[in-house]
C-alpha cells in the first residue's frame, strides 16, 4: 500500500511547475523541490508525508482528523503538518495541500503558472 501511496504523492508533487525529486540530506526516501527548496518529504519507511501549511491549517488537520494528520518532529514547530499514508486518505484533499506547501515556497511566477493549468490528477 504504501508504494501505491508514495506514487501518488510523486505523481502529484512532479505535475507542478519545475518540481524535482531530490533526498533530503542523507536520507532516501523521496523528497520534492522546487528551486532547491523543499516543500514535501517522505518518510524512510513510506508511511507519511510531510508539508508546509500556512497558519491555522496544522491545528485545524490535526485537531479535525487525528488518525490521518499529525505534528512532525523537527517541522512541526515551523507550521509543518505530516500525513499517514498508511490510512485511507482523501486524495483530493492531500492534492490540494500539496499545492498549497508548493505555492508557499515557490517563487511567485512559479505558483502563479498553477492558476492556469488544469488540476493535478488525484489518482
Amino acid at each position: 500500500m504504501e508504494e501505491d501511496a508514495l506514487a501518488r504523492v510523486r505523481k502529484l508533487c512532479l505535475s507542478l511547475p519545475e518540481a524535482v525529486e531530490k533526498s533530503f540530506g542523507g536520507h532516501t526516501a523521496p523528497s520534492f523541490r522546487v528551486r532547491d527548496k523543499l516543500f514535501v518529504m517522505t518518510s524512510e519507511d513510506g508511511t507519511s508525508m510531510t508539508f508546509k501549511a500556512a497558519p491555522g491549517i496544522q491545528e485545524a488537520l490535526v485537531s479535525s482528523a487525528p488518525d490521518r494528520y499529525f505534528v512532525p518532529a523537527y517541522v512541526g514547530t515551523k507550521g509543518w503538518v505530516g500525513a499517514r499514508l498508511d490510512t485511507p486518505q482523501d486524495w483530493s484533499e492531500l492534492a490540494e495541500l500539496i499545492e498549497d506547501s508548493y505555492r508557499l515556497i515557490a517563487p511567485k511566477r512559479l505558483s502563479a503558472l498553477l492558476d492556469h493549468q488544469p488540476p493535478a490528477p488525484t489518482s
